[in-house]
């Protein structure tokens, strides 16, 4: 049984994108790697932040049917560079209990472990559901905190805390809370601005997210604000220069009761809209590495749908979060233009059909977890926007995913490099090859 310190994935609990008939044998070695990951990792395997991926991509290969040995070889590979977890200090973690010595340690990443021990002992004394709603969802000043730290650091808390949730481990939740607690809370300056505004404008009808992308990529402000040498574009860039200007374009899109199942696709169809389509017609496809965080995260969000632990309020304040977080990271990457018309003149390699794609992707032994989420998250997207495509806020239609998915596939098998970083930036192409025909 699953608790806030074992890990024992279950072959009846699928996943949100799962390939039917997996055997025992992968799920006990997946459950088997998750637990020595967590056991023996610090959740970042250095001491600039760098996170440890291990869990994202055991839990992905297992859902996307790989077989017990490509599990092997990727928990090898992460566990070859990851470094030693630590012990928790009993006396920090019994005063941390105290909300007014939780924030003692905030931003701290050699606290990790004692967050981590904190948020173990209150899921064993509750339940997993009940401590992400007291530290993430209770609208205190604690909470709103955390949750705007869960978005820091490309997403990865909440990436992080997403595959215990869909998965139903605690233990994986519970890392993802205590990596939210030592990350930047600078995006609080941004959300909580937001928050209020659009709380302000609540009875205005809202914009669609694909409007709003075309608002930003316009706006001469917004597209000056980062800079190249920015240490972090969006934080240094668009929130330090133009923040004003983005919390106002921000602030226009918004959910009421009854929309979340179509506005989750919404998000999703806009965040893999502008990733894939950050391309140019001169040089190689390749995906921002950025944005591609934006995506990958989309596919938790119908965990949450189903969460019947989730009130609604939350899920629209979870989903409002996203969308935020995502129309400032497209604008943090210099705004880049949007040409779905390279995604769909696009030649496969390979041609297949998904299964072609997701057996390639779970063969790649060196893969840090990237590639297979994306693949997984752009299959998964094709699902939930289905019902939706007629829509004109919908600009990523049916023929187009299998497309995506054969340009992420392609380009990360092709490592030269295997991401581009900052599409937006004539600076960022410098390193991608140009395509043969412009040679």
């Amino acid at each position: 049984m699953a608790t806030a310190s074992h890990i024992q994935l279950s072959s009846t609990e699928h996943p949100e994108y799962f390939r039917v008939g997996k055997s025992q044998g992968s799920v006990d070695t997946a459950s088997g790697l998750l637990q020595k990951n967590h056991d023996d990792f610090h959740i970042f395997f250095n001491q600039k932040g760098f996170h440890n991926h291990t869990a994202h991509h055991i839990i992905t290969l297992w859902a996307l049917g790989a077989s017990p040995d490509q599990l092997e070889q990727a928990y090898n590979n992460h566990a070859s560079y990851q470094r030693a977890m630590g012990e928790p200090d009993a006396a920090v973690v019994k005063d941390m209990k105290d909300p007014l010595t939780f924030r003692e340690h905030i931003n701290q990443e050699q606290h990790y472990t004692d967050y981590l021990a904190l948020f173990q002992s209150e899921i064993e004394a509750t339940s997993w559901p009940a401590v992400v709603k007291k530290y993430l969802l209770a609208r205190d000043d604690r909470a709103d905190d955390l949750l705007c730290r869960f978005f820091a650091g490309f997403l990865h808390p909440i990436i992080h805390a997403g595959f215990g949730i869909e998965t139903k481990q605690p233990a994986i939740v519970a890392e993802g809370l205590a990596m939210a607690a030592v990350s930047s809370g600078y995006m609080s300056s941004y959300f909580l601005p937001i928050e209020n505004l659009s709380q302000k404008n609540k009875d205005e009808p809202s914009r669609s997210i694909v409007d709003l992308l075309d608002i930003i990529h316009e706006d001469i402000e917004l597209r000056a604000a980062p800079h190249w040498d920015d240490d972090n574009k969006l934080r240094d860039g668009i929130i330090a220069r133009a923040g004003d200007k983005m919390i106002s374009v921000a602030s226009q899109f918004r959910v009421k009761s009854g929309e979340l199942e179509r506005k989750t696709a919404e998000m999703t169809n806009a965040a893999v809209y502008y990733t894939a389509g950050a391309q140019r017609e001169t040089h190689e496809r390749k995906y921002d590495f950025y944005y591609m965080h934006c995506v990958n995260c989309t596919i938790f969000y119908s965990a949450f749908l189903k969460a019947d632990w989730l009130s609604e309020a939350n899920k629209i304040r979870l989903l409002e979060y996203k969308v935020w977080n995502d129309l400032a990271m497209y604008a943090s990457r210099k705004s880049p233009d949007i040409r779905m018309d390279l995604v769909r003149q696009y030649k496969p390699k390979v041609p297949s059909g998904w299964d072609g794609i997701i057996d390639r992707v779970n063969a790649m032994v060196d893969d840090d977890g990237h590639a297979s989420k994306l693949i997984r998250a752009l299959a998964h997207g094709q699902e939930i926007c289905r019902p939706y495509e007629d829509r004109p806020e919908f600009r990523v239609k049916q023929s187009d995913w299998i497309q995506m998915g054969h340009m992420a596939i392609d380009s990360t098998e092709n490592k030269n490099p295997t991401w581009i970083r900052s599409a937006g930036f004539d600076e960022a192409w410098e390193k991608i090859p140009l395509l043969k025909a412009q040679l």
